[in-house]
């Protein structure tokens, strides 16, 4: 019997296409994808916080931890731009708003909550 190593399996398949490497399903349907995005749900914690980071220089405000379904989470989004009155988006579970308006944003999500 040949010994397995940690690296050996099935990388591409033609009947099925790319293999998941974690649980050697078809991607389509990856059991791990589907892991992951019930884990990265927000916490009920939620947390604003501005940021920089690979903007060149121009801030948004970060709100992370809400625990909502993506369209929820959507809806929220749209309805906080339009009370800032500026642009956002919604990145993998995080609100962004352009501009610093963390107090804005406190004061709006606590009369959701």
């Amino acid at each position: 019997m040949a010994k397995q190593t940690k690296n050996s399996g099935l990388v591409y398949s033609t009947d099925a296409g790319r293999i998941c490497p974690k649980c050697s399903r078809p991607v389509a349907s990856c059991q791990c994808k589907k892991q992951q995005q019930a884990a990265g749900r927000g916490d009920g914690k939620v947390r604003i916080s501005r940021s920089t980071k690979g903007r060149k220089g121009k801030g948004v405000t970060l709100i992370t931890g809400l625990d909502l379904p993506p369209d929820e989470l959507k809806a929220l989004a749209k309805e906080l731009k339009q009370k800032c009155g500026t642009g956002g988006t919604v990145k993998q579970g995080v609100i962004e708003i352009q501009g610093d308006q963390q107090e804005l944003l406190k004061e709006l999500l606590r009369g959701k909550v």
